[in-house]
């Protein structure tokens, strides 16, 4: 997720965030040069597996934890709040979500959180839809409105594979449906208006190409 009207930015230098952060284990573990190594390529506008319906998986799925990490790094180093992934070139179910970087973003109420969602579903979605600016790491230098219910109920394991089912409200709910649907294949420029569809067409097209400049690694469709 990457959301301008959000500002869904890494405020903070990643070091100072992951101090702060319950998820520091991920990290500290490593020198500066090591983490660096762990940053990965995201998958760009046009990639096939962008369009795939994420595969569930267990605890025996290959290195597993070392993903997990990888994740959190790339989402921290792109200015991320989201990732999942089909974003990194895989089709399984599962994304990674902080979004205590954007409290002042929260709705009354609110609070951050920072969590690991492994075969997730959505089991409900209500209350009004309503529009905010959204964007993706996936679609660089594109935004625009979508809308979305207020409130989701979603049944999912965390890194531990113990299971969870938890109501989400506002911008926690946005984020979470946002990354939802890049494991069911979708992505958020599909939800847009008819006419906001059209004006963005080339800009499609130019990623789709490789023909724009991200400010983090990004991996296009080979030609």
């Amino acid at each position: 997720v990457k959301c301008k009207s959000l500002n869904l930015k890494f405020k903070s230098p990643v070091n100072q965030q992951l101090m702060s952060s319950n998820r520091t284990v991920y990290f500290l573990h490593f020198t500066h040069h090591q983490i660096r190594k762990m940053i990965l390529p995201i998958f760009a506008y046009g990639q096939p597996v962008l369009k795939q319906v994420g595969k569930e998986i267990d605890s025996e799925y290959p290195d597993l934890e070392s993903l997990i990490k990888n994740m959190w790094e790339t989402m921290y180093n792109a200015n991320g709040v989201g990732l999942a992934a089909p974003q990194i070139g895989l089709p399984i179910r599962l994304f990674v979500i902080d979004t205590t970087q954007i409290k002042e973003d929260l709705l009354k109420g609110e609070e951050g959180f920072i969590k690991v969602f492994i075969n997730a579903q959505i089991l409900e979605e209500s209350g009004k839809s309503w529009s905010y600016e959204e964007g993706c790491l996936s679609i660089p230098d594109i935004r625009g409105d979508v809308a979305r219910q207020e409130r989701i109920v979603i049944r999912y394991q965390d890194e531990n594979f113990k299971e969870f089912t938890e109501t989400y409200d506002g911008i926690n709910a946005r984020v979470i449906q946002h990354e939802y649907d890049h494991i069911d294949g979708k992505l958020f420029t599909e939800k847009l208006k008819p006419l906001k569809k059209s004006l963005i067409q080339n800009k499609l097209r130019n990623i789709s190409d490789g023909k724009i400049k991200a400010d983090y690694k990004i991996k296009f469709v080979k030609k």
